[in-house]
């Protein structure tokens, strides 16, 4: 390199001049946006109990699409009348590792949000993987789940898509459009043909179909919406214009129609800190009418 070259040398495990050793050993953070969090060992670091609120489900989740996928549901079944269905969310703030305290590891071994602990029976029972969560309280409640063998079928298929999926968007093609520490033509390459190619999957389902599971809304649109019409509308790693979101022309219409629901305007702001309008936590619907109000105010003053 000449020496008045100012071009940044490239980082030492540049795929151009990284080998990889026989054996694999953790002696360097991984780079990018959350490698002070990643780690090659499950466990607690430390030791923090999980609060306990007054209803009969303690959520402990953030409001990323993970989060928000649960917390959509229960705001659904309380907007449909089941009233056993109140709940308290806390905020686990993944970012300064709340998920690896005892408590939360002692909910889910594998310290992801969202964790969930069903105290509405005698023993209380830890659900964690949002696929589950959200199965457990549809057998629950009978709600959102058909019992008719083929629908059940195509919702579990959808969901279980979904749970499938959803790691090629975000650990895949987010991190390395996004997070990682420099660019790798062939990492974004590769994930983006595949994120394109299922926005196709559900362009194709849509359009032959109101919603995922068929004419029903169902726990498998709960569960893609919150990933897959964020990247419809351009949210997800402002990767809009780069995917080409806008001729998903299926998508855009599912993603706008789930997106009018009143309850999914209430449980997408839960446990979410940036934004408005955001509620860290949520322990009472009146909680959610406060942050929706004060959030209509500030825009309405914004606007005069």
């Amino acid at each position: 390199m000449a020496a008045d070259d100012n071009t940044p040398p490239k980082p030492a495990n540049h795929p151009a001049d990284y080998v990889p050793p026989k054996v694999w050993t953790w002696n360097k953070e991984s780079g990018g946006r959350f490698a002070a969090i990643n780690r090659p060992i499950a466990g607690p670091t430390h030791e923090k109990e999980l609060p306990i609120g007054k209803h009969p489900f303690q959520l402990y989740s953030l409001g990323t699409p993970n989060g928000v996928k649960v917390t959509v549901m229960f705001e659904e079944l309380l907007a449909a009348g089941h009233a056993g269905a109140e709940y308290d969310a806390w905020l686990i703030n993944i970012g300064a590792g709340d998920q690896f305290g005892s408590g939360f590891v002692e909910v889910n071994p594998n310290s992801k949000i969202p964790a969930l602990m069903d105290r509405s029976g005698p023993t209380p029972i830890r659900i964690f993987e949002s696929g589950a969560i959200l199965i457990h309280l549809a057998e629950k409640f009978g709600a959102f789940l058909p019992t008719e063998s083929a629908a059940r079928a195509e919702t579990l298929a959808w969901l279980m898509w979904l749970m499938g999926s959803a790691p090629y968007l975000g650990g895949g093609f987010g991190h390395f459009y996004a997070y990682a520490p420099f660019k790798i033509e062939y990492a974004i390459d590769r994930f983006a043909m595949e994120v394109k190619r299922q926005m196709d999957v559900l362009d194709r389902r849509l359009a032959e179909s109101e919603y995922l599971g068929g004419a029903e809304y169902t726990i498998a649109d709960m569960a893609v919406w919150p990933w897959y019409g964020l990247v419809a509308k351009g949210g997800a790693y402002e990767s809009g214009e780069f995917l080409d979101v806008q001729s998903y022309k299926n998508v855009q219409r599912w993603t706008d129609q789930i997106a009018q629901r009143p309850a999914v305007k209430r449980g997408r702001i839960v446990n979410r800190a940036q934004g408005q309008p955001a509620l860290l936590e949520r322990h009472d619907a009146s909680d959610i009418d406060k942050a929706l109000a004060e959030a209509a105010a500030a825009k309405a003053a914004a606007q005069a």
